[in-house]
């Protein structure tokens, strides 16, 4: 069966329009591609941006000195230890806060391994015991260290 001039022009054109469709679509595929592409390098360089901020945040703060850095470095020479519960104690947790990022220089241990601590914090200092939290004022007192 012999095809006809027309037919074959006409079979022709769907060839040559198939394969235009055929660019189009390779062409808008690679423009997604290049999208998602885009995208994914945007969001990535902005992960990084704030993983480094991040980062410094928590450097900066950790190396600056802490408000009360020299009075809980005194605490600690003059023999001062607080006894305590951080991980459930709400009032170790106090005592601490008080203290700040300078807590890390006071003497302290768990609750479990003193001296028949019942009462969290207890600070021995001297000899004696001091139930409860204590007020700066009071631990400056009683160890003659400065905490302003």
């Amino acid at each position: 069966m012999e095809l006809s001039e027309s037919q074959k022009k006409k079979i022709e054109q769907a060839r040559i329009e198939s394969g235009q469709r055929e660019k189009e679509r390779t062409v808008l595929h690679d423009v997604k591609k290049n999208k998602a592409k885009k995208i994914v390098t945007i969001v990535s360089v902005l992960v990084i941006i704030v993983a480094a901020l991040i980062g410094y945040s928590v450097y900066a703060n950790s190396a600056s000195p802490g408000p009360y850095d020299n009075f809980a470095k005194c605490l600690t020479e003059k023999g001062a230890v607080m006894y305590g519960a951080i991980e459930w104690c709400e009032y170790t947790q106090e005592q601490a806060a008080m203290f700040g990022k300078s807590f890390k220089y006071v003497n302290y241990v768990d609750h479990t391994k003193g001296p028949n601590i019942k009462i969290t914090p207890t600070w021995i200092i001297n000899g004696e015991r001091y139930e409860r939290v204590q007020g700066f004022d009071k631990l400056a007192a009683l160890t003659g260290c400065d905490y302003k």
